[in-house]
């Protein structure tokens, strides 16, 4: 499990020039001076963006991570279009979690607040707008708490799209709960048990079913959700739980998952819904994780294989586009953070595009000149 600032410590590979064995890594280059407060690029699609925050309790079942905790409590985002295009908005995360954070990532010279500073586009608790929206649920990386993915949540909004991000308590370094107490990383010490992934991607989706139980009811605007259109995109072992999660729970009608390694068993007689794996160079066919090989055989339905030239881990995250910020210089070689951003919104909203709104995205047929990084392995993406 590689944590959000992974790039500083020179931990990219880089694809070659199609989608075959990953050359070395390449050293890191030094630190750099910090900037000062990161900001998140701007939307690409229509709609203003507004977001707000549900607190969950699951009674149903204890949590995972807590034993002292009889049930499971979870906060979840929501980003959506929006009416308005002005107001207050909404922090990246709190000076507390943006403190916590820090302190684990190991970052030294910086105040504990600069995270808390990134400069977001959505508005705080705005009116929802729209009818008959695609719902996305996301979810984040071991330690990484949801905001890591704000940038990609705010541009499916944009694009007309519900998302509810799950911060999966005690998984990352920092949880608000509905009390204000912060919730640390409880099950960070025990990443290295057996079956630890296994036991992550399970717990995870029971997450995901139980917030897909609630949102009727605990939020004012699902009447605007399309609720035979759900789909569930995440990074690293959030990847590998949205494959978990559609295993279990067939509302879950599409997945992504970017650059996770996969523990969730597909049957044996094949997996039928639309998947799609982005990836960085680890990810290759016949590469250092071979867990994609195994499940590409098990995928029977529309599928794809994308891996992005010169990424990295936390390609896929805010991670590069915070870096800046904090004075952290990336590898030699890798993929920008701009770039990166504009890859993973363009092909993460060209998959959901096809199979949630039912628009086809030539994109998807064949390499692109527009995106030379996305290598498809093999040359198409389609029914298997």
């Amino acid at each position: 499990m590689r944590h959000l600032l992974a790039v500083a410590a020179g931990l990219a590979v880089l694809a070659a020039s199609a989608c075959s064995t990953p050359t070395p890594p390449r050293s890191a280059a030094p630190s750099a001076t910090p900037t000062g407060p990161a900001t998140l690029p701007a939307p690409t699609g229509a709609h203003p963006v507004g977001t707000t925050a549900l607190h969950l309790k699951d009674t149903s079942r204890p949590d995972p991570w807590n034993l002292d905790v009889a049930a499971r409590e979870l906060k979840v985002t929501l980003w959506y279009p929006a009416k308005q295009r002005d107001g207050q908005r909404a922090p990246y995360m709190t000076p507390k979690e943006a403190q916590l954070a820090m302190r684990r990532y190991g970052i030294a010279g910086i105040p504990d607040d600069t995270l808390s500073k990134t400069r977001t586009n959505a508005i705080k608790d705005a009116e929802p707008t729209g009818r008959k929206l695609p719902l996305v649920v996301v979810s984040p990386g071991f330690t990484n708490p949801m905001s890591t993915l704000t940038s990609l949540a705010e541009d499916l909004a944009s694009r007309g799209y519900v998302v509810a991000g799950i911060d999966h308590t005690y998984e990352s370094y920092a949880t608000t709960l509905a009390d204000g107490r912060v919730a640390e990383c409880l099950a960070c010490d025990s990443d290295a048990d057996p079956g630890f992934g296994t036991g992550v991607v399970a717990g995870r989706a029971a997450d995901v079913s139980f917030v897909l139980d609630q949102l009727p009811s605990k939020w004012d605007g699902s009447d605007r959700i399309d609720r035979s259109k759900i789909a569930m995109a995440g990074q690293s072992i959030g990847g590998a739980s949205a494959m978990a999660a559609m295993v279990k729970d067939s509302r879950v009608r599409a997945g992504i998952d970017m650059d996770g390694t996969t523990y969730a068993r597909i049957p044996k007689t094949g997996f039928t819904r639309p998947f799609m794996f982005l990836g960085s160079a680890q990810h290759v066919p016949g590469g250092r994780d071979t867990s994609w090989d195994r499940d590409w055989k098990l995928l029977t339905g529309w599928k794809c294989w994308i891996v992005l030239s010169g990424a990295e881990h936390q390609s896929f995250t805010d991670g590069p586009l915070i870096a800046d910020a904090l004075g952290i210089k990336p590898a030699y070689g890798v993929l920008p953070a701009a770039r990166a951003a504009e890859l993973t919104r363009t092909y993460v909203a060209a998959f959901l595009d096809q199979h949630l709104k039912a628009q086809p995205q030539p994109l998807l047929d064949k390499p692109s000149s527009r995106y030379p990084e996305a290598k498809i392995c093999p040359a198409t993406c389609g029914q298997s």
